[in-house]
Formats: C-alpha cells, sequence, structure tokens
C-alpha cells in the first residue's frame, strides 16, 4: 500500500511542516496533501513544497469547487505541476458545505452533483488542448451567456501546455460516488475506513460500468486517510482526536446539512452523532467532546503503541484502498507507518 501525508490547512498561522514532508518523501511516501476552508488556500503551499521536495506527489485534498472556476483550477493545477517538472500535481476536487460556499464563497448552492460533472469535464478539456473549450453544462457553460453577459465571449485554449493532470474526487453519498467511479481518476473517500468498502462497492462499480472502456478497480486510484496517534497510553491518543471529531459532526454544517455527521449516523452511531450535534450547537463543546464514543474514533484512526499501529494497520492493507494518506504532524507517526507499509523493504 502506498503512503500520503495529509497536512490539511493551517490554523491562525500558517505553518507548513516543510521537514516533515521531506522526511516522508526520504522515506518513500508517494504523496502530500494539502487542505482549504476558510482560511490558507490548498494550491499555494503546494508551490512551496515542490520547490523543496523531489518527486513526492503533490495533491489537494481538497480544491473547493465553489473556491474557483474549473477554468483557474485546472490553471493552478498545471503552473504548479509545471514548475514541480511535471507528473507530480494531483488535482483534488470536492463541495464544501452550503455554509462555506454561499456564506464564504458567495457562490449558489445549486446542484453539486450537476456542477461536480461540468466542472470535471471543462478541466478535462482545458487539459488536453484538443480545441478552444465549450461546454453546455447543467450547471456551468462556458462561453458564458447568461445574465450580465456583454455577448462577446469566444472558445479559448489554453496558452499552457498542460500534462493530463489526474483529478480525484472527494464524495461519500450514492449518487456521487458512482459519478466519481465514471469521470474521475481517483477517490478521496468520505467516511471511508476497513469494512466500508462492502457499502461503496456496488456504487463504483455502477459507475465504472457507466464509463465503459475497461475502467475498473486496476486503473482507478483510491485515497484513504487515517489519523495516526503513537501514545503508550490508547484512551490518551482517542482522546486527542475527539475535538475535531466534535467540530466536525457537531459543528461543521448547518444541523440539516452536516456530511461528516450523516457518515457518523451511517456506520451506526446515529444517537451518539445526534447528541453531539445538539450539545456542539448548544455551544457545550466540552460536553459534545466527551459524547465522543471511543469506539468511534478507534474505528477511523490508528492510535496507541507501535506495535498496536502497525497490527491494526492490516485491516486498512485490505480495505480496498490503495493508498492511505497519514493524518499526523507527529515525526514518529510518519517513521511508524513507513515501517507497517514495508516502504523500504
Amino acid at each position: 500500500m502506498k503512503l500520503g501525508l495529509s497536512i490539511g490547512y493551517s490554523k491562525a498561522t500558517l505553518d507548513i511542516p516543510i521537514k516533515l514532508i521531506q522526511r516522508a518523501e526520504e522515506l518513500g511516501y508517494d504523496s502530500v496533501w494539502t487542505a482549504e476552508a476558510y482560511g490558507s488556500d490548498a494550491v499555494t503551499p503546494l508551490a512551496y513544497i515542490a520547490a523543496l521536495t523531489k518527486r513526492i506527489k503533490l495533491g489537494t485534498g481538497i480544491m473547493q469547487l465553489a473556491a474557483r472556476t474549473p477554468a483557474n483550477a485546472a490553471m493552478s493545477a498545471a503552473t504548479v505541476d509545471a514548475m514541480a517538472g511535471g507528473g507530480r500535481f494531483i488535482a483534488g476536487i470536492g463541495v464544501s458545505g452550503p455554509q462555506i460556499v454561499e456564506g464564504w464563497y458567495g457562490q449558489p448552492w445549486g446542484k453539486p452533483y450537476w456542477r461536480m460533472k461540468d466542472y470535471v469535464a471543462i478541466m478535462r478539456k482545458i487539459f488536453t488542448r484538443e480545441e478552444p473549450v465549450t461546454h453546455a453544462g447543467r450547471e456551468i457553460s462556458l462561453p458564458y451567456t447568461g445574465e450580465g453577459s456583454a455577448g462577446l465571449a469566444k472558445p479559448l485554449k489554453s496558452i499552457l501546455h498542460m500534462n493530463n493532470i489526474p483529478i480525484y474526487l472527494a464524495t461519500g453519498s450514492e449518487s456521487t460516488v458512482k459519478l466519481t467511479a465514471e469521470i474521475a481518476d481517483g477517490w478521496l473517500p468520505m467516511g471511508f475506513m476497513p469494512g466500508a468498502m462492502d457499502e461503496y462497492r456496488p456504487w463504483l462499480e455502477e459507475g465504472f460500468r457507466r464509463a465503459g472502456n475497461g475502467k475498473g478497480f486496476h486503473n482507478f486510484a483510491i485515497q484513504g486517510s487515517v489519523h495516526v496517534e503513537v501514545e503508550n497510553d490508547v484512551k490518551a491518543a482517542l482522546q486527542k482526536l475527539k475535538p475535531e471529531v466534535a467540530l466536525y459532526v457537531g459543528g461543521m454544517g448547518h444541523k440539516t446539512k452536516n456530511f461528516h455527521n450523516d457518515i457518523m449516523v451511517r456506520r451506526g452511531f446515529g444517537d451518539a452523532a445526534k447528541r453531539i450535534q445538539e450539545l456542539y450547537l448548544a455551544k457545550r463543546k466540552d460536553e459534545a467532546i466527551a459524547a465522543v464514543p471511543d469506539e468511534w474514533v478507534d474505528m477511523k484512526s490508528l492510535v496507541g503503541p507501535a506495535a498496536r499501529i502497525k497490527q491494526r494497520f492490516r485491516a486498512w492493507e485490505d480495505s480496498g484502498a490503495d493508498s492511505l494518506s497519514v493524518r499526523s504532524r507527529q515525526p514518529e507517526a510518519i517513521e511508524v507507518m513507513a515501517q507497517a507499509a514495508r516502504l523500504n523493504a
């Protein structure tokens, strides 16, 4: 199994752990992944990382679809890819929740399924440069001819000759997972953990069937992710991860539209998910954190002594993912996971 390193997005101060990234590259990690919410963006840090590394792939996990037009997403990805020497960029794209889409970016929520489909189609046309780009989509069209248009639009072709950069989609619902398998090169699955493939496999297979041309698991990347915390005290390690779970399940999104809460419900923790959200939205954050079950955190994480992490990693190797992003800034965790995946074997 290949490993990636997920560094997420910055908190109040931008902090790119370049020494950790360089060490991951030395150990044989395949990729490094950035993120964005409503602070630091996902693309700019990868330009910096590209300059200070040699071969590790550079993935956005994720670029938010509402943050930039498909043309700008393609330009940004291709620019960093060119600076990095070519063949290193992975364009991970996903839909944020309506609070961020409309509240931060000022974009309509619209129909995310169709917006994602149009977005990927336009990016592919830009990358291939076969002709000036036109696209008549359900949600996005080029050239633009809608309200406020000057009526002077001209189809254009990228000046920069671009690589055909792989596109991964971050999805979790039945319809969007099927779409991912149909139109994308890879998948950044929401709520993925050992055993989850039983739910996702039929959806992916249906997407492959729609795509045709022999597409299947053999030529489609599945990039899972897992929190890793090396700590002799397992319970203490689980406790460290609970504040983020409470934030995402309880407060990341609207009460009626929270993807992270939905995943927890689907995995059989509906009562806990409801309670965490109630407490968090009532601003009782400490109680919300305390309401996060140890079992839930342990299912989707690798924590504890090194031997425990290595033993439990075997389930992730058999999970159906071909690559796993390590979500940690702990140097020891990066080393332990390299040993677990036998990167230098």
